[in-house]
């Protein structure tokens, strides 16, 4: 029963993931150009504002907690 409610979570988590991850910002679009060394703003300290930073958090709260129940069901299942 637990099990079922585990990888039910672990879903939902990861069909949070994939979504978070698609809404994040521009720089991973530019990601290709640093093998021709195109984008130069690339790896620059920009600071997260707004929406960036609470999607960048959620994303790593959801991130820990599908690491976690992964090796939850991988130790005790």
């Amino acid at each position: 029963m637990m099990a079922e409610i585990l990888e039910m979570a672990l879903i939902v988590i990861s069909v949070l993931l994939i979504a978070l991850v698609l809404l994040q910002s521009n720089k991973a679009q530019a990601g290709g150009q640093i093998i021709t060394g195109g984008n130069q703003e690339l790896f620059s300290n920009i600071k997260e504002r707004g929406s960036e930073l609470v999607i960048s958090r959620i994303t790593l709260i959801l991130g820990i907690s599908f690491f976690v129940i992964s090796l939850v069901l991988y130790l005790f299942y």
